[in-house]
């Protein structure tokens, strides 16, 4: 038991990150579902409104329980979410081109009735990893 917890003490950055990673990738996925439930909404309209929501949300939740960002004063945070913004352009790019690519190159089957899930799953995979390494080398200024 003793080792578990000092597992969980050395590795909670990453285990929240992980967590808030899940929540961010569902707020991305209820929204992208939802839109799609519009019969005019198009895959890319509707992928990029997910991912606006999901970096706003990734945003709070990172600044505030993974990274415990220390940045203060209206300067430091605005210069901190710009490049939280940066590293989220890549990675939302990567999103906007790789949802649909995949999709058309024929991984456009549905998961419980969400058209495109698969291409949506990889490069949902791909855009984790990216925003972390971001995140943790060039955009938080942490408490260690």
């Amino acid at each position: 038991m003793k080792k578990i917890k000092e597992l969980l003490i050395q590795f909670k950055e990453q285990i929240s990150y992980l967590f808030f990673g899940v929540l961010t990738t569902g707020v991305n996925w209820v929204v992208y579902a939802l839109l799609m439930l519009i019969p005019a909404m198009t895959v890319e309209l509707a992928n990029a409104v997910a991912g606006v929501v999901a970096i706003l949300f990734a945003y709070i939740t990172n600044r505030i329980f993974v990274f415990e960002s220390v940045s203060k004063g209206k300067k430091d945070i605005l210069l901190e979410f710009l490049r939280f913004l940066g590293g989220r352009a890549v990675t939302f790019v990567i999103e906007v081109v790789g949802v649909p690519g995949l999709y058309y190159l024929g991984l456009s089957q549905g998961v419980f009735g969400i058209e495109g899930a698969w291409a949506k799953i990889i490069v949902s995979v791909v855009v984790i990893v990216l925003n972390y390494v971001f995140s943790k080398l060039f955009v938080f200024k942490s408490k260690r």
